[in-house]
């Protein structure tokens, strides 16, 4: 598909995501319809996720376990994740999300300093132009 979104946290460079519709199409369609919209970040580990957002999708080839750099929708609370490495509850070699995710895409500029200040701050996504 490449799309390209460019996701806007205060005091960092945007973090670039490239949409893959390989595994999720269906997310991936209200993903872009819902564009732009803003929501706060949390971390857990090394996963950056937002609160709600305005996707509202099933699990679709959810997967219990994601690749370093991956992005997701996860359905049970409705929110994006960005995997920068292990959550707390991964097991040695492997990124385990809370529960499955619908992988939507990659994180195409990985910069792990984003964690330290992600937590508590609004975040935008566009599509880029």
């Amino acid at each position: 598909m490449g799309h390209v979104i460019d996701v806007s946290i205060p005091n960092h460079a945007p973090v670039s995501i490239e949409l893959s519709d390989n595994q999720s199409p269906e997310t991936i369609k209200k993903f872009i319809d819902a564009l732009p919209f803003s929501l706060l970040l949390n971390v857990w580990g090394e996963e950056i996720y937002t609160n709600e957002s305005p996707i509202d999708e099933v699990e679709e080839n959810a997967k219990s376990f994601v690749q370093v750099n991956d992005v997701a929708y996860w359905p049970t609370g409705k929110a994006i994740c960005l995997f920068f490495g292990p959550t707390p509850i991964s097991q040695t070699n492997k990124i385990e999300p809370a529960s499955p995710v619908n992988v939507i895409g990659k994180i195409i500029n990985p910069d792990k300093s984003v964690i330290k200040i992600a937590n508590g701050k609004n975040a935008t996504f566009r599509l880029r132009s």
